[in-house]
């Protein structure tokens, strides 16, 4: 049965949570990120985003897909634009939206919109988080075209750095207590294995968060606040106790930012394509919190 087109256009009623401080260090250090600004507590991770704002995400999501197909469910791409920084302690109300439907031979794409911000009017964060349903019968495509975040084929002539580091062993473990995503494929072999994987799989979002992190060290000085988007599609799950390599490319120059793509691979796998991070200028909570830990900025990197 196709999924209901009756349902896009629903907004669903907000949501309040706070930015919790130890949450976000929690968080960073289960992502494998020691910048001292998430370790002071002066700001929470970029892709921390998706914690304070998943009771919301799955009002939504449960509405529109119903529980027996969510099993065979997956999450396609994640897209994500930061107006300001993730200041720990300030509440941010946020609302889904169901956005858009679109079929295709492996099922059907179910796109939420995720909005959140400190008061009406003062955003913080807006996410398009693409569930992919399999094996649901394909119907008539719905609602607005979600933002684009594809590989522009002739950026790759244009490689700026290539950063590898390691998945640890115990890193899903440490993602679901962080994150709150117990989901049992990311922490139980067995049931991993049940649904016809090999073995517990990363969860998505730290893969994004692990490359996130390599994009702002490398190519932003290590200043979290400039990071303005951060867009994937996730292709092959990554197994803990594998390496994760992250390659950036110039895509040049867009309404003032710099706008960087990026794939990830693992074990010799492509894991992440159609990777997209805009990189603005340093925001003045960016340049306090450099001032205040001594750091300067790290310049720009061109090249492997």
């Amino acid at each position: 049965m196709a999924l209901p087109q009756e349902k896009l256009g629903t907004r669903y009623e907000p949501r309040t949570a706070t930015i919790d401080v130890d949450r976000a260090r929690a968080y960073a250090a289960a992502t494998n990120d020691p910048n001292p600004a998430y370790a002071s507590g002066d700001l929470a991770p970029p892709v921390f985003a998706v914690v304070p704002t998943w009771d919301a995400m799955m009002v939504a999501l449960h509405d529109v897909v119903p529980a027996p197909d969510q099993v065979a469910m997956l999450h396609a791409e994640q897209d994500m634009h930061f107006f300001q920084p993730l200041i720990p302690g300030r509440p941010l109300v946020t609302f889904a939206e169901a956005y858009s439907l679109r079929s295709g031979r492996m099922g059907t794409r179910f796109t939420m919109r995720v909005v959140s911000s400190h008061d009406p009017g003062d955003l913080v964060v807006e996410q398009f988080a693409t569930m992919l349903i399999r094996g649901v019968e394909p119907g008539e495509d719905g609602g607005p075209t979600p933002p684009s975040h594809a590989l522009p084929s002739e950026a790759k002539a244009a490689k700026l750095a290539s950063v590898a580091s390691s998945v640890d062993p115990d890193q899903a473990l440490r993602y679901a207590e962080a994150s709150g995503d117990a989901n049992p494929i990311h922490v139980d072999d067995a049931a991993a294995k049940a649904v016809g994987l090999p073995g517990v799989i990363l969860h998505g979002m730290c893969t994004m968060a692990l490359c996130g992190r390599d994009v702002v060290d490398e190519l932003a000085g290590g200043d979290p606040t400039r990071l303005r988007r951060l867009a994937v599609r996730f292709y092959r799950p990554v197994f803990p106790g594998n390496d994760l390599v992250t390659t950036m490319y110039d895509v040049g120059a867009e309404a003032g930012r710099q706008v960087i793509a990026f794939e990830a691979s693992s074990a010799g796998k492509v894991v992440i394509r159609d990777g997209r991070a805009d990189l603005g200028a340093p925001t003045p909570t960016g340049a306090r919190i450099r001032s205040e830990s001594g750091a300067s900025p790290t310049p720009e990197r061109a090249g492997g």
